[in-house]
């Protein structure tokens, strides 16, 4: 399931009514962490989650548009940059890593090693 974009000006402006209304938390909900959401509304009643609620407002605005949602991949975004050669060469790549598994000549960890290399170098 892909996650929609989200708006860092609204998660500012979440952040920052969290100072000032009686509850705060709202912007971890709109940004997907609703555990630190209700932790926030538990936690309401002290100034911690206000405090935490500033400095987390001037954090997503210093942050760059660029990394302001790292969770976040739209096929669109993530078929720009990828060569259908370099693809081939990636899934041949894997293929044989995978028979290697297979054969018993390398183990599950460096399998697994080795696919987050191959993987890293196309992201």
């Amino acid at each position: 399931m892909m996650l929609a974009q989200r708006s860092r000006r609204t998660a500012v402006i979440l952040a920052w009514l969290g100072v000032l209304a009686p509850v705060s938390g709202f912007h971890k909900f709109y940004l997907g962490q609703p555990v630190w959401g209700t932790l926030y509304l538990l936690l309401s009643w002290t100034p911690i989650p206000r405090v935490a609620c500033a400095v987390e407002g001037f954090l997503l605005l210093a942050q760059p548009s660029d990394a302001f949602a790292p969770l976040e991949t739209s096929p669109s975004r993530a078929k720009e940059g990828l060569d259908p050669a370099q693809v081939s060469a990636l899934g041949t790549a894997l293929r044989e890593l995978d028979t290697l598994r297979q054969d018993g000549l390398i183990s599950e960890l460096e399998f697994e090693q080795k696919r987050r290399q191959l993987l890293d170098r196309v992201a």
